[in-house]
């Protein structure tokens, strides 16, 4: 099996421009490939995670990648699926979240001399002179057509600012940039990406006269990673300091039965063979692969001890209702000032629920235990000295729990 096939089985691929073209380069190791990551917070998370899979299956088979850091863009903001404007962010935040984005990379990229890149579009797109843009790239996109792309349609339906306009522009000018300065000659993203990534291959057939030297592929797995990396309680993190490994390790652990199998292909790096033959597993047999699934990720992301300490904790919290790596939250004394604290702000302040109406529901269904007790009242509340030495442990539902500690 080739590695485009492989791609293929696994189910990564969902549209190409020229897929015998872009087939051979990456089979023979000729493909020098890009994927942007603005840096829209300090931490990459499980959206980049898939992408970054990607990336180090075809740096395996010799093909170079490009890491495109999105300093500059990610002044700009993209509104591919969003219905309202992102947060404006100042020029030091956008540094700050680009240098973690580098070291979190290097995790899993081989940055060593010729065998990949990491660029910050900032280096080219800070310098644009305005009428120069308008000129050279503008002169390039119809306004028709643009106004026409998936990733426009939302947010115009609440108002597209004329900033967030000029993200495909500047999107497309990357591809073009990488290509003259690193012979970029491919492009990988999110399907939802599509629309910005044809424009990038549209500049360059246009200012070059290439009919096939400039290609784009797109990826489900990007697009998924956003839907699947979110939370209640909010993203999935690759840092260790916002996700711990622990709940790194219960967020895979917990996916839906009929999502595990896609996720072993697509982000895993187990033979196909040996996954193919899960095909026929149920019941307690898909938790097994889940604990495969959340053991191989939490190794590729955090190293194979924390894997193993956050299995082993996973399956003592199951089988006896405590762990050495719970993830814990903490209140401070002045919580308890007024004396003992209600089991609905425990709930909300340990992270379990997003509201104290959700804490109340869950009580009021019978969902809550606290200290391996079921709560049943609302107005359950617990004094300071009873979150003394391991602390009070809470359980929302059969697989959510946090242990309470007074720091």
């Amino acid at each position: 099996m080739t590695l485009y096939e492989e791609l293929q089985a696994r189910g990564l691929i969902a549209q190409v421009t020229d897929e015998k073209l872009i087939a051979d380069l990456i089979n023979n190791g000729k493909a020098t490939f890009y994927i942007g990551f603005d840096p829209t917070a300090d931490s990459l998370h499980v959206g980049h995670f898939m992408a970054l899979c990607f990336m180090k299956r075809l740096q395996m088979a010799g093909n170079k990648p490009i890491a495109l850091i999105g300093g500059g863009t990610g002044m700009i903001g993209d509104p591919s699926g969003r219905s309202d404007m992102r947060q404006m962010m100042t020029v030091e935040t956008v540094k700050h979240n680009c240098d973690r984005f580098k070291e979190q990379m290097s995790k899993f990229i081989d940055f060593s001399e010729g065998k990949a890149l990491m660029i910050n579009n900032v280096d080219w797109l800070a310098d644009l002179n305005y009428i120069e843009v308008l000129r050279e790239v503008g002169s390039h996109f119809s306004v028709n057509r643009m106004l026409a792309a998936e990733c426009y349609k939302q947010r115009m339906e609440k108002g597209l600012t004329f900033l967030e306009f000029n993200y495909m522009i500047m999107q497309a000018y990357d591809f073009y940039e990488l290509f003259e300065r690193f012979g970029c000659n491919l492009q990988f993203g999110g399907d939802d990406q599509w629309g910005n990534m044809l424009a990038g291959t549209e500049l360059i057939r246009r200012k070059l006269g290439k009919d096939a030297s400039a290609m784009t592929i797109t990826l489900l797995l990007n697009s998924e990673g956003k839907k699947m990396g979110k939370t209640q309680l909010g993203a999935v993190w690759l840092d260790p300091n916002k996700t711990t490994p622990f709940d790194f390790y219960q967020y895979w652990r917990n996916i839906a039965d009929a999502d595990v199998l896609k996720c072993i292909r697509m982000l895993t790096f187990l033979p196909l063979e040996e996954i193919n033959e899960m095909d026929s597993w149920e019941g307690s047999q898909l938790n097994r692969a889940k604990e495969i699934l959340a053991y191989e990720l939490t190794k590729m992301v955090h190293s194979e001890e924390e894997a193993v300490k956050a299995q082993e904790s996973a399956r003592a919290l199951f089988s006896q209702g405590n762990a050495a790596e719970m993830p814990t939250a903490e209140l401070s004394g002045a919580e308890f000032a007024e004396g003992p604290v209600d089991i609905l702000t425990l709930l909300h302040k340990s992270g379990l629920v997003a509201s104290k109406s959700e804490a109340r529901r869950a009580v009021e269904q019978g969902g809550v235990s606290a200290g391996g007790e079921k709560v049943t009242d609302i107005h359950a509340s617990y004094p300071a000295d009873i979150f003394a030495g391991e602390g009070l442990i809470l359980k929302k539902g059969k697989k959510n729990f946090r242990r309470i500690v007074i720091k």
